[in-house]
């Protein structure tokens, strides 16, 4: 009598484990019908619709790129050099009135050359240091002068000239709200022609274009800090303009 009832609690064990695996199969499959009803549903019952916004700003600044190339035999030589030369340009353009925080060191480079001679193969053949930094102008009157003083204090090198607006971030966030006010304006047109009514806004992206200006130059040759020959470099005359920022926002909204 003792064995069967181990046997028939044995049984009436595997009958429940069947039975919680069977109930657990069933509620899967609903739980994943019902996500992928939804999903599907979500993607049917929604509605798109982009708006541009368009900002425009005169550009307040000019971002210039002055750079002291120095080379030679001794690592320890050229960097002397090189960093008394960019000092006296730095010195020179902060005289001028250009503020501190206007000026960065955006890239400094020692690196070692080498030399092949069908005698000595490959060799050492000094050095090179390449600094630069970029100078903010705020003062269009003063982008001569500072291109003038770089030159004439050591630099060899001057790069594009970008004219932009130093503090895109408030324009964008203008041109954002003019794309949004557009794009639930065309909605609601929409909507009212196609006869659907409109829900909450259930997703938004946004992207933006725009433009700076760039003036290529090079006032490298038009002074020769070795020699001292050479004139004045002469900037172009800065024509600003405007400088149009546009915003493309898409707006999904859940239909009623």
């Amino acid at each position: 009598m003792e064995t069967e009832q181990k046997q028939f609690d044995l049984s009436n064990r595997l009958y429940y484990l069947i039975l919680a695996i069977g109930v657990g199969l069933l509620i899967y499959i609903a739980v994943s019908i019902g996500f992928w009803f939804f999903n599907d549903n979500s993607q049917i019952n929604t509605f798109s619709v982009t708006g541009e916004g368009k900002t425009y700003v005169k550009p307040d600044v000019a971002i210039a790129t002055l750079g002291v190339t120095t080379d030679g035999k001794e690592s320890a030589d050229v960097v002397k050099e090189n960093n008394e030369k960019m000092n006296a340009v730095i010195k020179a353009v902060k005289n001028l009135g250009i503020e501190d925080k206007d000026v960065q060191t955006s890239m400094y480079s020692l690196y070692p050359k080498y030399n092949y001679t069908k005698d000595r193969g490959s060799y050492l053949d000094g050095y090179t240091l390449n600094q630069q930094i970029t100078v903010k102008i705020r003062d269009f009157d003063k982008i001569s002068g500072v291109l003038d003083v770089a030159t004439q204090n050591g630099a060899n090198e001057v790069g594009n000239l970008q004219i932009t607006v130093d503090d895109q971030e408030t324009y964008k966030a203008e041109a954002r709200q003019k794309a949004i006010d557009a794009a639930k304006e065309k909605a609601k047109e929409m909507a009212a022609e196609s006869g659907i009514k409109l829900g909450k806004i259930v997703s938004i992206s946004e992207s933006y274009g725009g433009y700076n200006d760039m003036y290529p130059m090079s006032y490298s040759a038009k002074y020769d800090s070795a020699t001292g020959m050479g004139g004045a470099s002469v900037a172009p005359q800065i024509e600003t303009g405007q400088e149009e920022i546009t915003a493309t926002v898409y707006l999904t909204y859940k239909i009623k």
